[in-house]
């Protein structure tokens, strides 16, 4: 998927699509001629309103797919919806995820299961859930990593963990699937605040240990995505940072 004319032919499932990073992705991929099948979990109207508003681009462009990933069985039941939409597949995004802190002493079996669940079960059993469609393709997977997967986070052990798993997937899953299935990672950093936001000192103190001393975009991620899913061809089992060099720090 090297060449626009060939984007344009591009059939691309975006977990997490709704809101945020993942609408931006779905929304850079569109631009680039892509059809989407758009996951969400809960939020039904944000993700409605981001389909409706690509239909209004491009007639018939884009598809809502409902599940939960943290659920057993949440993936095969994404599968199966996306394939019920379209037997072709040549892009999936994993960019679906559960952020919140989990300090050592509260953590339970209900908080591993979904910080675990999300962010690292669901995109697994869903790659391999959709391995035929993309090997048919020569298509792609591009998982969203974190740099907290190698730079760990007071308090929030379990998400960390999750993502550092998601990172070594991303390479195994390169190594397993090639030729046919290219896989690679994006690792965000400073790109949005969370929905609770961080207190002034915080938000300072973090991008003071960035490069370029800013906060990035979402479309920042989204680019990453487009290049690494649509125009690197010899590019996989990579995981590309996003992150303004706070990786640089250390």
């Amino acid at each position: 998927m090297s060449d626009r004319s060939k984007s344009r032919e591009c059939v691309a499932l975006v977990t997490g699509a709704a809101r945020r990073i993942g609408a931006s992705i779905a929304a850079a991929l569109h631009a680039r001629g892509c059809r989407l099948l758009l996951h969400y979990r809960s939020s039904e109207d944000e993700a409605g309103a981001l389909a409706e508003q690509l239909n209004g681009i491009r007639p018939g462009s884009a598809v809502l797919l409902q599940a939960d990933l943290s659920d057993a069985g949440g993936a095969e039941k994404l599968a199966e919806q996306a394939r019920a939409h379209s037997p072709k597949l040549d892009l999936l995004v994993n960019n679906a995820a559960r952020f919140y802190p989990t300090p050592i002493g509260e953590v339970t079996l209900e908080t591993w299961k979904d910080l675990m669940g999300s962010n690292l079960c669901g995109p697994f059993f869903l790659c391999q859930a959709l391995v035929p469609e993309l090997e048919r393709a020569r298509g792609a997977i591009i998982n969203i990593v974190d740099i907290h997967a190698e730079r760990p986070m007071r308090k929030h052990t379990l998400y960390c963990m999750a993502k550092s798993g998601l990172a070594m997937m991303t390479r195994s899953l390169a190594r397993e699937l090639g030729p046919l299935i290219r896989v690679n990672g994006v690792s965000p950093g400073a790109i949005m605040w969370p929905e609770q936001q961080p207190s002034r000192e915080v938000k300072d103190y973090i991008l003071e240990r960035t490069v370029m001393k800013q906060l990035g975009s979402p479309e920042d991620i989204a680019s990453a995505v487009v290049f690494l899913g649509l125009d690197a061809p010899y590019v996989t089992g990579q995981i590309l940072a996003v992150d303004g060099g706070r990786s640089l720090n250390i």
